[in-house]
């Protein structure tokens, strides 16, 4: 390890034994050499920072190791499919609305890079996400950057590991989610779930529970639009921004 990042035996060591921390560059050439995707810098700034809810660096440390992941939302774009753009827009927000600083702004949008990081690794994720329609709706960012975000979940959707489908309005009472949630696949087929309440997030192990909601999860893939109908809704809603412009 210490020729590979040319650090010497006894730095790796005195980390390996938390005897002292890693620096951030030691962090990043361990990425690196070790091809993790990011996950060493994600952990150490979950570490170094709290700009996060409670429970959320828990649930990011098994979202990069799992093989599938399967997304409900209901209010934005999840995380992993959205735009540089869209996410500095969503966490002004939060700043306008004093919930956060600007730099907890910047930290999670900076985590959030890391996090997408998954999408590039081989094999990478299968990614199945299904999205209410109000999440294509609702123009974060205001109108151009919106037509980006949902020009950019056009080109993922061309991806072969990565499914959409939109959750129409005429669900109604039908849709069996209230909340957003999350099923996680890992490499050892263990099912995990998560989800958040305005204060924390909570990463549910119960296998009874996560089997509930991974059963509820395959009845909306089936009653929300088919793939080629949810990019057509995409398109539709992307051009009718445009139209507007």
């Amino acid at each position: 390890m210490g020729a590979l990042i040319k650090y010497s035996g006894a730095y790796i060591s005195s980390v390996e034994r938390a005897k002292r921390p890693p620096s951030f560059k030691f962090i990043c050439k361990a990425d690196a050499a070790l091809k993790t995707g990011g996950t060493l810098e994600l952990m150490w700034r979950q570490l170094e920072h709290s700009a996060l809810i409670e429970g959320f660096p828990e649930y990011t440390g098994k979202e990069a190791e799992a093989t599938t992941i399967r997304v409900v939302e209901f209010r934005v774009i999840p995380g992993l499919l959205q735009t540089l753009e869209y996410a500095q827009a969503w966490e002004s927000g939060n700043v306008r609305r004093g919930s956060a600083t600007q730099a907890q702004a910047d930290e999670r949008v900076k985590v959030l890079r890391i996090r997408q990081r998954c999408l590039e690794r081989s094999p990478a994720p299968i990614i199945h996400a299904v999205l209410d329609e109000g999440c294509l709706r609702r123009p974060i960012g205001g109108r151009a950057a919106m037509t980006r975000q949902l020009k950019h979940l056009e080109e993922l959707a061309q991806r072969p590991n990565v499914i959409l489908q939109v959750a129409p309005y005429s669900l109604a009472e039908d849709h069996p989610f209230a909340h957003a949630v999350v099923l996680l696949t890992m490499p050892t087929r263990t099912l995990l779930g998560y989800t958040e309440t305005m204060k924390r997030g909570y990463l549910e192990r119960d296998a009874e529970t996560v089997t509930t909601w991974a059963k509820d999860y395959d009845r909306l893939q089936v009653e929300a639009l088919s793939r080629a109908a949810s990019l057509a809704a995409i398109r539709k809603a992307r051009k009718e921004l445009e139209s507007h412009a």
